[in-house]
């Protein structure tokens, strides 16, 4: 969290007054004791005790000095001051849990101004963010607490009156971030309860205080995507968003975005989610929500599109181009098919292996009328020196190839039966693209018997 560093910037208007009436409170006592105001609550000696802790610097000889002036005078009336000034002594020595106790002092007070009382609930709030311990006992019931000061923050807040030498638009800055940063602290909250819809509602909130808020916008992607069942297209967006605000380590949240959409998805190949990636960070750059047409193929919508494809629909579908061929392409890239049949338009050998320019249709008389192939289908005459990689990404680990001299022999014009792997497409003019294919032995025409030399006998 960055609350420290916020607190302290709006704190310079908001806690103006407060700090005014802190410094006069002493000067009044003292013109009181010498008879130029009514008498004061509290003696000359509670004064002039809080007046030498006051003037000390070391914020340990502070703090050690306001023990004993509290050990000395448990009910003075200038008990409101001393704990005005423990808040940030013990901040500067780190003591959490301290700041805490004084802070709960301080907020109880009904003598307190409302200004008072907001710095030290955000000075609070920041000190238990800083000690929270997940493993006390208490940390519910400790984190319920800090939820509900937050919210109560929120109508401190309303009661602020503005310092007549700041102006309206000042003002009101400061008023937005004070609400972001009560509204990031309940919504925190909200995520260690794994209140995951009310840390969204808080999320949402702080990003209407602060729209440019990254931090708000990532945690409120991670709450989406925590919840019972996950509402992942809100949370990718979320977090894309949070990208393009240049939030905090963007290389690593990009890298963690990419696996959640992966685990998603379970596209047969993982370089698609790229692309996908890619778009939704364009995308989000401009819209803080999701367009109602915007989705991610879930990997049940892609094991549905698988188990429902033939040789002819992916053909089809990716010709079509559109989301219709993004989605099928994501779910069949990398299939393995068996069994696909179709007619030899044109042969390209290789180093190595044969390039069957191939045709399949749906019925034989589509396949002998083709002159335009629809597909490559590579075949390896040798196996090479290495497998070639993964289909575009694929996660299966290639496999040694079995090469197939014997298919040489197949010529244009011939029927062809195979089993292989779809690598890629070419979307215009369509072409599927195979590999570690395996072609039917019974499409390899037998081998010609050798001529004969001299006579026989």
């Amino acid at each position: 969290m960055k609350m420290r560093k916020q607190t302290k910037i709006v704190l310079i208007v908001l806690g103006a007054f407060a700090l005014i009436a802190l410094t006069a409170a002493p000067a009044k006592a003292q013109a009181a004791q010498s008879g130029q105001a009514a008498k004061p609550s509290y003696t000359m000696p509670e004064y002039n005790a809080f007046t030498a802790c006051q003037q000390e610097k070391d914020p340990n000889q502070q703090v050690k000095c306001f023990d004993d002036f509290v050990s000395r005078f448990p009910s003075s009336t200038l008990m409101p001051y001393v704990y005005q000034l423990e808040v940030p002594d013990y901040q500067k020595l780190n003591n959490c849990q301290q700041e805490i106790a004084v802070a709960d002092k301080l907020i109880a007070l009904d003598s307190v101004a409302v200004g008072t009382k907001l710095q030290a609930t955000l000075s609070r709030l920041q000190a238990f963010a800083q000690c929270y311990n997940a493993s006390d006992p208490n940390a519910t019931a400790d984190l319920t607490k800090d939820r509900d000061l937050a919210v109560q923050g929120q109508k401190m807040l309303t009661q602020i009156p503005k310092p007549a030498n700041v102006t309206d638009e000042a003002f009101q800055q400061s008023l937005k971030q004070v609400t972001s940063i009560l509204d990031n602290q309940a919504a925190w909250a909200d995520m260690q309860l794994k209140d995951y819809p009310s840390a969204v509602s808080a999320y949402k909130d702080a990003m209407t205080a602060n729209p440019n808020d990254a931090g708000a916008s990532y945690e409120m992607g991670t709450a989406y995507l925590a919840m019972n069942p996950p509402q992942a297209i809100n949370g990718f967006w979320a977090i894309a968003r949070a990208i393009d605000l240049k939030v905090q380590k963007a290389d690593q949240v990009q890298q963690y975005l990419r696996s959640r959409i992966l685990a998603y998805e379970q596209p047969g190949c993982d370089s698609q989610v790229d692309q996908q990636l890619n778009n939704m960070l364009q995308l989000a750059a401009n819209s803080p929500e999701p367009p109602a047409t915007f989705t991610i193929p879930s990997a049940a919508d892609l094991g549905q599109i698988r188990s429902n494809s033939t040789i002819l629909t992916i053909i089809s579908d990716l010709g079509s181009g559109g989301d219709k061929a993004t989605q099928t392409w994501l779910a069949v890239c990398g299939s393995e098919l068996s069994a696909v049949s179709g007619k030899v338009i044109d042969v390209q050998q290789g180093d190595g292996s044969v390039d069957f320019m191939v045709y399949t249709g749906a019925t034989s008389a589509d396949m002998e009328a083709a002159t335009t192939p629809n597909m490559d289908v590579k075949v390896y005459t040798t196996a090479p020196a290495t497998p070639p990689a993964n289909p575009a990404g694929a996660s299966a680990p290639p496999e040694q190839i079995t090469p197939q001299p014997d298919v040489v022999r197949i010529e244009k014009g011939d029927p062809i039966s195979f089993s292989g792997t779809i690598v890629s497409y070419d979307p215009s003019p369509f072409l599927l693209h195979w590999d570690d294919v395996k072609v039917d032995p019974s499409s390899i025409p037998a081998a010609k018997p050798e001529a004969r030399h001299g006579r026989g006998k």
